[in-house]
């Protein structure tokens, strides 16, 4: 059961591990101390160096859905698989080590004990180097005689970075053993010769010997040899690195190519062989043969050579080395798919470029001695046996596998997508095409490569200006790699496809696969919060906005700018601040230029923030950010990819707080005559502030609303309110600081119609750094302003009055006096209109020492007193408007000057009727003109009486005359 005591334990192959591209790799992994079954399960995963952190399931023992998509092709063709040793160990083979395979490989063994304790899983790192070793050495064909000695070179570099060493060694193949090689002479890594079982003799005797010629030569010397010699040599070449755990692995094997020796039995006048490079064949191959002829004294000798294949000629080589082909083979050679020479007196090679199936057969060697090159009659004769060669109809082999590296993405991401090709004998051209899944049945062409390596782009993907610069390459194992830089959006997503097509010999085979890929939106999950630590914070303090963004890739990795808006309050708009972009660039607008210089920037992983230092009244309002983000590997400019506003967030600014006091205890002022003053004091305020104060008047009427007089700002600006705005009023009312906590209301020439209650307003306004500032108010107690009544009242005409007037037609109002005033005394008079605020409206004032005065500008010249008489102060209306309609009413005032020098008192008064003014419309047809008439409409209505009358009377006297 494999059940222990001590801890679980996995160990792995110790690391890094250096293996070259196209090697066949092998990983070890174990496990001890669990519990549970003896046969543990096993799961592989790598994590590529592009994504550390992220998990890659490889194989599992288990579970056969375990490999991702990249794998999965690799995995079912047994191009990865695990070798199981024994129940607690295995083996992850590699048959094929691609570059995209270095990583950190996890092996994982899943839990079967009753608990966790100890380790599940190891890792082990790989690195993917280039398969440097090459090693080389020149065919040949060598016939010897028994006893001859014989030198082959062997040239044999490597330029791999890493610490490795080599050994070479030469083998021997004899018959059909292909499989099967003797190994001759061999250095080893550890710089040790190594004879083979049969020729460790004749090694040590001195008969076999191997030479280094300088860094890269070789040579296999053989003395003496012996018909067991004969077959085919070659070299091999091994490349050999020791790993962490200090064995050495051979990382790379490269063999040369063959040179055929053949050895002539000194026993024996003449001897025929014949030999193939390779006898099986696909069309479209060559077909190499060597005739290799073994006789004494050879060059002294003469030959003919003829080629058969099944008994019939092909072409022969007379004692001269002449050339003389069979029939059918003529126009073949003509097209040089054929050729026949001698390239020694005892070796001829016959070779048929681009095999076909009527190639195919048993190839004999017919070799004729002749005394004298011109003779017709051979001295012997002597045929090979023969060498079956069979030609197999042409047809492809090449299978094909589609895969990514990016099967999820996020737009702006690269897209890596692989074609492998194996198995292709000819040259080989791929196109990749898109199958967007929301166009069913439609595709676009991405990309091509020619079989010569042109490339092509489709016209969706040329200019690299939104997905940027397409690249398609060939790796050296067959891997067609497309790289979309950088993904457009969501339609970018769905099956790409690899059609690769082979050529040969005027055909062509095409295969296909596809991969599937999925692009998310950036605007997935995009989501910014704005909050603050502190939303209230006093004038002078720093307050900071933290603008966290969220989404579902990385923030860091994708260009985005961020805007800073501010509303400084809810009526107003929204200005922009500050903007950052992409590449830090801080652009600040002009709208609120208080910010500049007093804001700090900063950028922390997926957070912006916005810094305040000495906070002031103008920074108190509703602060915004919204975050633009840009699809990876394509800068700004262009359009954003995705876009989010977060929160508002509510900063208000205190003020320093307002020490002002205001008197607020009521009094009352009476006068006769002559000005009056009204007095506003302040009780205590901060040294260094300054004051607005604004007066007002109430109407002894107690529910009436107040009216401004004048406010004097800080600045001592005044402004008058709507009633007393006219020239005459401005000169009567003045606003005066006469010391410094206290401010009087001054009313020159004070009357009747001033009375009221008065009160101020004190705002109490700071400067601070940028302007001025209110910190507050504080209202004052009333003042009553009284007039003490005259004991004489003039008598006046007291009589109502109701007058009609057409809109642009003249009116007059009645106002007259009735009796004479005292001697000595002047009068005055006001006239009035009704207002439905309780407050009646001055129109026009004669004062007594005659001078005129309009409280409204816009009715002086229209209103006018002509005074027939001088008791009459009838007031007439020009050009009469539909505003006019109302109520009217004059007061008369007698005043008398006691002395020279001294202000007149008011001896009588008195207030005349009310007179209600009616403005009629203008008249605009006859209707309205006979409508407007009363007796030209009674004669209307009594019109028909009139004619019946009439008409009676007619027939009456007719009939009368009638009858006398």
């Amino acid at each position: 059961t494999g059940l222990t005591t001590g801890q679980r334990a996995v160990t792995v192959q110790k690391g890094p591990l250096y293996r070259v591209r196209g090697s066949h790799v092998t990983l070890w992994c174990k496990v001890s101390g669990y519990q549970g079954p003896a046969e543990q399960n096993f799961q592989w995963s790598i994590y590529l160096p592009s994504a550390p952190e992220r998990e890659v399931q490889i194989v599992s023992t288990v579970d056969p859905s375990f490999p991702y998509a990249i794998y999965t092709q690799r995995v079912h063709s047994r191009g990865i698989f695990v070798e199981r040793l024994q129940g607690d160990a295995v083996l992850l083979h590699i048959t094929e080590l691609q570059e995209r395979d270095a990583g950190e490989y996890e092996c994982h063994t899943p839990n079967t004990d009753e608990r966790y304790f100890g380790s599940y899983s190891a890792k082990v790192n790989l690195s993917v180097i280039a398969d440097t070793l090459s090693a080389s050495m020149a065919p040949q064909a060598l016939t010897l005689t028994e006893g001859d000695a014989v030198e082959l070179t062997c040239e044999v570099s490597k330029s791999t970075a890493q610490h490795t060493h080599l050994s070479v060694g030469w083998y021997l193949l004899q018959g059909a053993g292909e499989h099967h090689a003797e190994e001759v002479l061999t250095l080893s890594k550890d710089f040790i010769l190594k004879p083979g079982p049969s020729y460790e003799q004749r090694f040590l005797e001195g008969g076999v010997r191997l030479n280094k010629v300088g860094n890269t030569t070789y040579k296999l010397f053989v003395g003496g040899v012996k018909p067991s010699d004969q077959g085919q040599l070659y070299c091999e070449a091994a490349e050999w690195i020791e790993d962490p755990d200090e064995t050495w692995k051979d990382i790379s094997r490269k063999q040369t190519q063959r040179t055929s020796l053949a050895v002539v039995s000194q026993g024996r006048d003449l001897s025929v062989d014949i030999a193939a490079a390779e006898s099986s064949l696909s069309e479209g191959d060559t077909l190499q043969l060597k005739c290799v002829l073994g006789a004494p004294k050879s060059s002294t000798r003469h030959f003919k050579v003829i080629w058969l294949l099944d008994s019939m000629e092909v072409a022969k080589v007379d004692p001269h080395g002449v050339l003389i082909w069979g029939e059918g083979y003529k126009e073949r050679a003509k097209l040089g798919q054929l050729q026949a020479f001698k390239t020694s007196n005892t070796v001829y090679v016959l070779t048929i470029c681009e095999v076909g199936l009527k190639d195919k057969g048993t190839y004999q060697c017919s070799v004729s001695e002749m005394k004298a090159p011109g003779d017709l009659h051979s001295i012997q004769t002597n045929v090979s046996s023969g060498i079956q060669v069979n030609v197999k109809p042409l047809e492809s082999r090449m299978r094909l596998s589609v895969s990514t590296s990016t099967p999820r993405v996020t737009a702006g991401d690269p897209l890596i997508l692989h074609c492998e090709v194996q198995g292709a004998t000819g040259p080989v051209s791929v196109r990749w095409w898109h199958l967007p899944p929301q166009h069913p049945g439609h595709r676009v062409l991405v990309a091509t490569m020619e079989q010569d390596g042109t490339l092509g782009l489709g016209s969706a993907y040329q200019g690299g200006q939104t997905r940027g610069s397409l690249r398609l390459e060939k790796e050296s194992s067959g891997t067609f790699t497309l790289v979309i830089p950088s993904t457009l959006d969501e339609d970018d997503g769905g099956q790409y496809r690899c059609e690769a097509t082979q050529w040969s010999r005027g055909r062509n085979w095409t295969e296909k696969g596809e991969a599937a890929v999925t692009v998310s939106s950036m605007a997935l999950g995009l989501h910014a919060t704005l909050r603050s630590r502190v939303p209230t914070v006093r004038y002078g303090q720093s307050f900071e906005l933290v603008c966290q963004v969220n989404a579902s890739y990385t923030l860091e990795e994708v260009p985005a700018s961020v805007q800073w808006l501010f509303q400084p309050s809810p009526t107003s708009p929204s200005h922009e601040l500050v903007r950052v972009s992409p590449r830090g660039t801080v652009v600040w607008a002009t709208a609120q230029p208080h910010f500049q210089g007093k804001a700090q920037l900063a950028k922390a992983d997926a957070s912006f923030r916005l810094r305040i230092q000495s906070a002031l009244p103008a920074n108190d309002g509703t602060y915004q950010c919204e975050v633009e983000v840009w699809r990876r590997n394509i800068l700004p400019p262009g359009q954003p990819a995705a876009t989010t506003s977060s929160n508002v967030v509510r900063i208000k600014v205190v003020l320093p707080e307002s020490k002002l006091q205001v008197a607020t205890k009521d009094s009352s002022v009476e006068i006769a005559s002559g000005n009056a003053a009204v007095e506003c004091r302040i009780a205590f305020a901060q040294n260094n502030s300054q004051f607005a104060v604004t007066w007002y008047r109430l109407p002894l009427l107690a529910d009436a609303a107040p009216l401004q007089v004048v406010r004097a700002s800080y600045s001592s600006i005044l402004e008058y309110g709507p009633e007393f705005s006219s020239p005459a009023q401005k000169s009567r009312f003045l606003s005066q600081r006469v010391s410094s906590n206290v401010f009087q209301l001054q009313i020159l020439s004070a009357d009747p119609g001033d009375e009221g209650r008065y009160y101020c307003v004190v705002e109490e306004w700071l400067w601070l750094v940028d302007g001025w500032y209110k910190l507050g108010e504080g209202t004052s107690g009333r003042t009553t302003l009284k007039f003490k009544r005259p004991d004489r009242e003039l008598q006046m005409e007291r009589t109502n009055h109701s007058i009609s007037a057409r809109e642009g037609e003249e009116v007059t109002l009645p106002c007259r006096l009735q009796g004479a005033h005292l001697p000595g005394t002047q009068l005055s008079a006001t006239w009035f209109q009704v207002k439905s605020s309780g407050r009646d409206g001055a129109l026009l004032t004669l004062r007594y020492d005659g001078t005129v005065q309009y409280p409204q500008q816009r009715l002086a010249g229209r209103l006018y007193l002509r005074r027939p008489s001088a008791g009459d102060f009838s007031l007439t209306l020009s050009s009469v408007e539909r505003g006019d309609a109302g109520v009217y009413y004059c007061r008369l005032q007698e005043w008398q000057q006691q002395s020279e020098g001294k202000d007149r008192d008011l001896r009588g008064s008195a207030r005349s009727g009310y007179t209600q003014l009616t403005a009629i419309p203008p008249e605009s047809t006859v209707l309205s003109r006979i409508c407007s008439s009363p007796s030209l409409l009674n004669f209307i209505l009594y019109l028909p009486l009139v004619l019946i009358l009439l008409l009676a009377l007619a027939v009456f006297c007719w009939y009368y005359k009638f009858r006398k």
